[in-house]
């Protein structure tokens, strides 16, 4: 544990969680533009969420080794991939049991001060529809696999905590 303490206060162990991001990232706009598969509502929200992990990754690659600041990306880090989870697995639940009595939005809702939709209409505007299964992968829906990368974050993000408590005497 002491040895993740001491990974967690460096910016290799931060700029390793950025490159996860960017991959995912990376690969959702490659289905998207490239594969052509209309991302909906909850893709959006879900990309917004893996964007946290990002912007968590950005802040403790700013300073690890300060207490503060590496706290802060932890927090971060763990609301966006608790809040990506949260989104993933209500998303699974549209996609394997579909009712027209719970749908998700038609369009993104966005706060008046950070419309990324208008924005960058080509990374954040829905246009696919939530119940709808267009990709699978070891016959896992591309939900289902955010469940997992998203709960893998809140398990890798746990290890780390708990080390942060394993400090050299």
């Amino acid at each position: 544990m002491q040895a993740l303490n001491h990974f967690s206060r460096i910016r290799l162990s931060w700029f390793l969680l950025l490159l996860c991001i960017i991959f995912f990232e990376a690969s959702a706009l490659t289905f998207q533009h490239i594969m052509k598969l209309p991302p909906c509502v909850m893709c959006i929200y879900e990309r917004v969420a893996m964007m946290g992990i990002g912007g968590a990754a950005i802040i403790g690659l700013l300073n690890p080794n300060n207490l503060i600041i590496r706290w802060c990306g932890f927090i971060a880090w763990g609301i966006s991939a608790g809040w990506g989870l949260k989104l993933a697995l209500e998303h699974v639940d549209f996609q394997l049991n579909p009712s027209p009595f719970s749908t998700c939005d038609l369009f993104v809702t966005f706060p008046s001060w950070a419309p990324l939709n208008k924005w960058a209409p080509w990374m954040f505007e829905a246009y696919g529809d939530c119940s709808k299964i267009v990709w699978q992968f070891l016959t896992l829906t591309m939900p289902q696999w955010l469940v997992i990368i998203f709960a893998g974050n809140l398990i890798a993000l746990a290890i780390f905590v708990i080390a942060q408590f394993f400090n050299k005497k």
